[in-house]
């Protein structure tokens, strides 16, 4: 079977487009507020430079083998390694790697529209005044009784995804650009604006000690794990997303150069959205929390309580469903480009039918919440938490790693000189080692630690 080497989408515009849309694909939920959270608990500084260890010599190489492989193969990640299988003279099963990473893709959609349903919910809460001066009380029940209520969470899980598939829907230029073109440049202006706020509330020196005073005495093998997952998952790899946008990367930009400016913008929102949030918490006194927690009860209270608390908590849910839409395209474009390369369908057509596709699988994590929060089928584990282990700790993490294996020892060396524009021998040597044996044990680090205590437990 003949692999197309054209793009049946067209391509970015330009690089600089590439590089927005890539880090609003790895700028997510997550770097608000899982990077400051695990920086600070896990060392400081000493975490920030374990992790930017980590991002050099674990995430950046398996990001750069996506975008590579993308790009050379013009197709959706399904038919790429076909094409680039057959050009290898490899085994057929190498094709599996597309196929998990579109499956991948899928699942995540489905339960990150339900948490990025809270968010849209968020905005009009804090906007309404709801937290103003309210006590912890009002914040965890609030949040409570958004979980409890399946009817009004499935509404915003609705809402979310209809913005989602009408941004894919209109396809690379229209869609994808277009959104980017606003919603990246928005982000980072909201971002900058919250702290500057966060600057002058008074707890901005022990948010910044939080963060990044070096505490080496916390710092342990663990330490390097909880990093090294932290760089492979902020920066949405294995899932076939980096794979899919590569296809659209005109063929005259620097990959290398154009992966690390991606990660450098990641890093800075991770590291300043830590910096906009911790000293509003410390400043009235509350609890540092993880996930959910923190983001849906400490911070709107912490902002009911500041002077302009409500327009700037606006502001920041805001800027959170910014982050989650432009994670939340990207992972839909996988799944949409095969299907419209394969059988020449409607874009639009495949991108209805995809939302309603997760649409219904979220359903699954709305009821996780409520009514079927007693329900674990396997492993003591509810429908959401389930998808989300299968995603996230299992399909990633093995997606990374064979791409990792496959761009450096499977493909032709001649093609990753060409897409790289590597000539000299001893730069092709150190991509080898890095890309082709310390980023593959760094994400097998992570795969047997989180994996282990199931063994041994």
């Amino acid at each position: 079977m003949s692999i197309s080497t054209q793009s049946t989408d067209g391509r970015w515009s330009s690089r600089w487009l590439f590089v927005l849309a890539a880090a609003g694909s790895a700028v997510g939920l997550g770097n608000i507020w899982k990077f400051p959270y695990i920086a600070g608990e896990n060392g400081g500084g000493a975490f920030v430079l374990i992790y930017l260890v980590c991002v050099a010599f674990v995430g950046a190489p398996i990001m750069i083998s996506e975008v590579m492989l993308g790009r050379k193969g013009r197709a959706s990640p399904i038919n790429t390694m076909r094409k680039l299988t057959q050009e290898a003279g490899a085994g057929a099963r190498w094709t599996f790697l597309g196929w998990m990473g579109v499956l991948a893709g899928v699942l995540i959609l489905s339960y990150y529209a339900v948490i990025a349903g809270w968010a849209l919910n968020y905005i009009w809460l804090t906007a309404s005044g709801t937290f103003d001066a309210a006590s912890a009380q009002v914040a965890i029940t609030t949040f409570d009784q958004l979980q409890q209520d399946p009817l009004e969470m499935m509404g915003w899980h609705s809402a979310f995804m209809v913005i989602t598939i009408w941004i894919v829907a209109r396809g690379v230029s229209r869609g994808l650009e277009a959104a980017i073109r606003w919603f990246m440049p928005l982000l980072f202006v909201l971002l900058l604006v919250l702290l500057g706020y966060s600057i002058s509330s008074g707890g901005f020196a022990q948010g910044w000690a939080f963060m990044f005073d070096f505490n080496w005495s916390v710092v342990g093998p663990e330490t390097w794990l909880i990093a090294m997952g932290q760089a492979f998952f902020t920066l949405s790899l294995g899932m076939g997303t980096m794979m899919a946008y590569g296809a659209y990367v005109p063929g005259d930009s620097h990959i290398g150069s154009t992966v690390l400016t991606i990660v450098a913008l990641d890093t800075f929102v991770a590291v300043a959205a830590g910096l906009a949030i911790f000293p509003l918490v410390f400043v009235n006194g509350l609890e540092v929390g993880q996930g959910p927690g923190l983001m849906f009860v400490t911070l709107p209270l912490a902002f009911g309580q500041l002077p302009m608390g409500a327009l700037f908590g606006t502001v920041f849910f805001v800027l959170v469903s910014f982050a989650a839409i432009t994670s939340a395209i990207s992972l839909t474009e996988p799944a949409i480009a095969y299907v419209v390369e394969e059988y020449n369908a409607k874009r639009s057509r495949v991108a209805i039918s995809l939302g309603i596709f997760c649409w219904l699988l979220g359903l699954g994590t709305v009821f996780s919440f409520n009514i079927w929060a007693d329900l674990k089928p396997l492993f003591g584990l509810n429908f959401f938490e389930l998808v989300d282990q299968l995603s996230q700790n299992i399909m990633l993490p093995l997606g990374g790693l064979l791409i990792a294996l496959f761009a450096v020892w499977v493909l032709p060396q001649s093609i990753a000189r060409e897409q790289l524009q590597v000539t000299s021998k001893r730069v092709m040597f150190c991509w080898r080692v890095v890309g082709g044996v310390m980023a593959p044990l760094g994400v097998a680090a992570v795969f047997v630690y989180t994996f282990l205590p199931f063994f041994i437990g």
